[in-house]
């Protein structure tokens, strides 16, 4: 019923920056909450940065003033700066958007297929 689709991964030397976008579509009332994750190999998925309805952020201890989120409410779209990026910031990265595509249905949460981010010199 919904898609995320993501873009702007690839290969950045230690110390660039880089900038994903994640945009959703189908059948969609209201999104509560839109975010990113990641993965490295070997390691569970964890947080990145979400971010709610209403422009509320959290961030995870280690990107905090390197990494930003921000949101367009009218597109459903999310974007995640990265700034300063070091090699331990080297994942699979993961939109994720809590949806609710009736007004009368709960709230689900999807996830985009990833996008790779390598720092690597």
């Amino acid at each position: 019923q919904v898609q995320l689709v993501e873009s702007g991964g690839g290969l950045v030397q230690p110390g660039g920056s880089l900038r994903l976008s994640c945009a959703a579509s189908g059948i969609i009332f209201s999104i509560n909450v839109m975010g990113w994750y990641r993965q490295a190999p070997g390691k569970q998925r964890e947080l990145v940065a979400v971010i709610t309805s209403s422009g509320r952020t959290n961030y995870a201890d280690s990107v905090k003033g390197r990494f930003t989120i921000s949101g367009n409410n009218a597109k459903n779209t999310v974007y995640l700066q990265m700034n300063s990026l070091k090699p331990e910031d080297t994942a699979v990265y993961y939109c994720n958007a809590n949806v609710k595509s009736r007004s009368w249905q709960n709230p689900y949460n999807y996830w985009g297929q990833g996008t790779q981010v390598t720092v690597s010199s």
